[in-house]
């Protein structure tokens, strides 16, 4: 049973963000502090896979929960794996027709994450990015965690990206602890980075943000997010 309140709170958070026109604003790729911390994490992020060896990825079946417009889950594709073993699950409409626009050959379903749609065991690797921070009530937070585990073959992982401190300019976000994230994943492996420099401040670099963001972002107290590999046993 989804947890309502909490689903419909989310619900209108996003509504909210697309009013705003964050998508064209805070959060657009045009910026060159959010297209650094996209490649940084993505750099990273096929280093760990391969060093965990998930590569290649052309037999890996994913999914992205959580999956907003899908362009994370394309990334998986210029990766080499197939279109066809690629899904994405989000709870907001608009995002999923996005995702469907933007990304056709790639497969986005509607729904709530604490009943997903798929059978045990289905897939290779699931991603979370940033998902959980968003998620105040620790009873979905849980249920999810758990969907994703039953989801999740033997030997499989979970890619996590999310915030690691709370934001003071959001209050729809809550930062997630390594103790948080161990107890959604029980039992898994997990091995866990700080990445990504604070994005307030990497948005305004500017046209120095070639030169900027890399020594900003070795000073650990700058980093604001987490990023790893939690395997299931």
């Amino acid at each position: 049973m989804e947890t309502r309140s909490e689903v419909d709170r989310l619900q209108e958070v996003y509504h909210e963000y697309a009013v705003r026109g964050f998508g064209q604003s805070k959060w657009s790729p045009a910026n060159k502090g959010n297209q650094a911390i996209w490649d940084e994490c993505h750099g990273k992020l096929r280093v760990l896979l391969r060093r965990a060896g998930f590569f290649p990825l052309e037999a890996r079946r994913i999914l992205d929960v959580g999956c907003g417009g899908g362009e994370h889950l394309a990334a998986f594709e210029a990766w080499g794996a197939r279109p066809e073993n690629l899904f994405g699950v989000d709870l907001i409409l608009d995002r999923i027709r996005l995702a469907q626009q933007n990304h056709p050959r790639l497969t986005f379903k509607l729904g709530n994450a604490e009943a997903l749609p798929f059978a045990e065991g289905a897939f290779d690797l699931v991603t979370v990015f940033t998902v959980f921070s968003s998620i105040l009530d620790g009873r979905m937070a849980a249920k999810v965690g758990r969907e994703i585990v039953r989801v999740l073959a033997s030997g499989g992982a979970v890619i996590w990206y999310d915030f690691r401190m709370r934001s003071p300019l959001n209050r729809h976000v809550r930062g997630i602890s390594r103790r948080r994230i161990q107890g959604l994943f029980p039992g898994f492996k997990m091995s866990l980075e700080t990445l990504s420099l604070l994005p307030p401040l990497a948005r305004r670099l500017g046209a120095l943000t070639h030169l900027l963001y890399a020594p900003l972002s070795s000073v650990p107290f700058l980093r604001s997010h987490y990023l790893g590999i939690l395997t299931k046993p």
